[in-house]
């Protein structure tokens, strides 16, 4: 049997703070060693792990089209081929019949991903269509460390310029002259504080806005109207917006609201009542937001808040979480009572929730046509139903579902049951809890994923995976713990699991899974447990809590060493990670933080097989919070169960970028746990 890795300790108040020291040899040495331990603890299941990746494969549609966009006089599209690992990226001429077929003899290839990672790891952020259809503006990240380098190329050439800028985030937004990029500047902690103007053939770029506040974010968009730019600032809990006709690009931008703590905003333009008008979502009058609007009487008007007029005012029960604008329809996003809602509101018309076929489900408006549509895409999913496009008559709230991501090899949605359950909290709050099994396997208890997140307000609408059926056709049971800290059940939910309030999304996750115990559908030897970066404190949180609840759990890039990083503000994110969590330079937040952090709390007990994943190039999580975290619970725990650290050397916070390498990844994550469970 392989010998699991022992990590020296040093004699200092964080014995392995040496595993922070990036690149140095021991270090690396320590992180390949753990690597070939996972790899000669999982021997056996190799075989297992190739079945595993052929059979969720083999469920995949391996070339395949996606649905064109029309814009202008061209359709835009994607297209995927067998034994490529990322699509290529296309457009052909705009049917004069207004159908969405695609002409593959007059199509033009506008990016290649695959040559340009030659094997190696990519990632695309911007990809940019100038408003004259003649350039494309892309951004690459070739590490993984999320900095991009800036690309323009002309469409009717070929030609490609590589921009002269350093340190970029990946944005490009084009102005309407077809000419002007804006694009974001990181500082040392990875957080874009510098926006620039670039005009294409100069070797230089413009500052225009340097945010000196590490707690802002900076990033620049376009409104729906196609007609301004947005200049957005924000932190967790604050933003500002400056404004910039897109016609004058080399104008100053406005600022619509000086920034007030507390006070978040977010803007948009477009038509309300047939006139050019701008939407402002904002919480000034509650935490579930309302919706303004300020007519336009000019190009140059800047919507200040004194003229803000309220269009729908706050609902408590109702949370606004987006506004979709095109010129015959405000299309409005809200959750209520746990689930997303879309409302449309057409011009001289009554105003009508778009109706589906599914108790939970994700939703969500895709804002890929042109302005002047008189329809809209939505993107919906359930736990048992694949991914479908479906398109929105805005008139009279028809629906025709254009595409349906396909799953290859016998499938019916209707062999799996999804399910809505509710658990008790300690301190009597009702926590939704969604699943989704295959029918028959309810009768019984059954080995049961649950997965969790519960942090910066972000909601886990239940969504498909091909690669879990690989599960569930095992007799599997998935299911997603909704705890405090998302965003599912609005502002308020989050809030209270947040700062002082963080315990919380422990207690409920620890609830949902005493529920689903003592419900019938699992038991504690049969459950296992996921989650990643902030879902991975979550995890390691309740590991430390109640392990003996637990038979697995799988930990992504899992930001498990919090106090030690919201101490060292020269990390990147920590600074603006301080309204989440809050500052351990004041005491009552230390002793507060350091009393749940994982890597903090790990004693001697015995804990459930454990597999911690990490990225060498993660910006956003470091590599050395799991390799940190592992080496203290190998030298502390009492058991005898598996332990296994994978640290990706060429991957970010993602995992590796190819799609076939993130299926080989999840099959060896299904096969820990299968040989954990005793099925192979």
């Amino acid at each position: 049997m392989p010998h699991a890795p022992i990590a020296r300790t040093d004699n200092a108040a964080d014995p392995y703070r040496w595993l922070e020291q990036r690149d140095a040899e021991e270090v690396l040495e320590y992180l390949k060693a753990e690597n070939s331990y996972l790899e000669g603890e999982l021997a056996e299941q190799r075989e297992l792990r190739e079945a595993l990746f052929q059979e969720i494969k083999g469920r995949i549609r391996e070339t395949d089209l996606s649905l064109p966009a029309p814009w202008g006089p061209w359709l835009y599209y994607q297209r995927t081929t067998a034994g490529d690992e990322y699509p290529r990226h296309y457009r052909c001429p705009r049917p004069t019949d207004g159908s969405l077929d695609v002409d593959e003899s007059a199509e033009q290839l506008l990016l290649d991903p695959n040559a340009l990672a030659d094997g190696g790891f990519i990632s695309l952020g911007a990809f940019s269509i100038s408003q004259d259809h003649q350039r494309l503006a892309y951004s690459l990240d070739t590490s993984g460390d999320e900095v991009y380098q800036l690309f323009v190329k002309d469409l009717a050439t070929g030609a490609i310029s590589q921009l002269p800028f350093a340190d970029c985030d990946g944005s490009m937004t084009w102005a309407n002259d077809s000419q002007t990029l804006f694009f974001g500047e990181l500082d040392d902690c990875h957080r874009p504080h510098k926006l620039y103007r670039h005009r294409l053939g100069s070797d230089s770029a413009e500052l225009v806005f340097h945010e000196a506040d590490g707690r802002f974010f900076l990033n620049c968009y376009r409104t729906s109207s196609e007609r301004q730019l947005v200049l957005m600032l924000g932190s967790k809990t604050t933003s500002e917006a400056w404004v910039l006709d897109a016609d004058t690009p080399q104008a100053a931008f406005r600022c619509l609201a000086p920034r007030e703590d507390g006070h978040e905003y977010y803007v948009d333009h477009g038509k309300v009542e047939g006139d050019w008008a701008w939407l402002i979502r904002s919480n000034q009058s509650g935490i579930n937001f309302a919706l303004y609007c300020v007519k336009q009487t000019s190009p140059a008007q800047t919507p200040t808040r004194e003229h803000w007029n309220e269009l729908r005012g706050h609902d408590p029960q109702v949370m606004l979480e987006g506004v979709s604008l095109n010129d015959s329809a405000l299309t409005l996003s809200l959750r209520e009572g746990g689930l997303p809602i879309i409302e449309v509101h057409t011009q001289g018309q009554h105003a009508y929730r778009v109706q589906l076929p599914d108790a939970a489900y994700s939703l969500d408006v895709q804002d890929t046509l042109e302005f002047a549509s008189p329809v809209l895409r939505l993107r919906y999913e359930a736990l048992n139903r694949p991914a479908q496009i479906r398109q929105l008559t805005l008139v009279d709230g028809a629906q025709q579902v254009l595409k349906e991501t396909p799953v290859l090899g016998p499938f019916d949605a209707d062999d799996y049951v999804s399910q809505r359950l509710w658990a008790t909290a300690p301190d009597g709050t009702q926590v939704p809890i969604s699943l989704v099994a295959k029918r028959d396997v309810f009768a019984q208890p059954a080995p049961l994923y649950l997965y969790g997140y519960g942090a910066y307000g972000e909601s886990l609408d239940p969504w498909f995976s091909h690669a879990r059926l690989s599960l569930l056709e095992r007799g599997f049971v998935f299911a997603i713990a909704h705890v405090r800290g998302g965003g599912e059940l609005g502002e308020a939910w989050y809030r209270a699991g947040k700062l002082e309030h963080k315990h919380n999304s422990f207690d409920d996750f620890i609830a949902c899974a005493e529920h689903l115990i003592s419900s019938g559908y699992t038991t504690a030897d049969q459950l296992a447990i996921s989650g990643g970066s902030a879902g991975g404190l979550l995890i390691g949180a309740v590991l430390n809590q109640r392990p003996e609840l637990f038979a697995a759990a799988i930990a992504e890039v899992p930001f498990v060493d919090v106090l030690n990083t919201m101490q060292n503000p020269d990390l990147p994110l920590t600074v603006t990670e301080y309204d989440e969590w809050g500052d351990p330079h004041e005491a009552e937040v230390f002793e507060r933080i350091k009393g749940y952090a994982p890597y903090e709390n790990v004693q001697a007990q015995a804990y459930p097989a454990i597999l911690a994943v990490a990225g060498y190039n993660d910006s956003r999580v470091q590599y050395w919070e799991a390799a940190k975290w592992v080496a203290k619970l190998r030298a502390h725990k009492t058991d005898n169960h598996l332990l296994l650290l994978k640290t990706d050397l060429d991957a970010g916070h993602g995992g590796m970028s190819g799609r076939y390498q993130a299926l080989r990844d999840v099959a060896l994550e299904y096969a820990f746990l299968l040989k954990v469970f005793g099925f192979g």
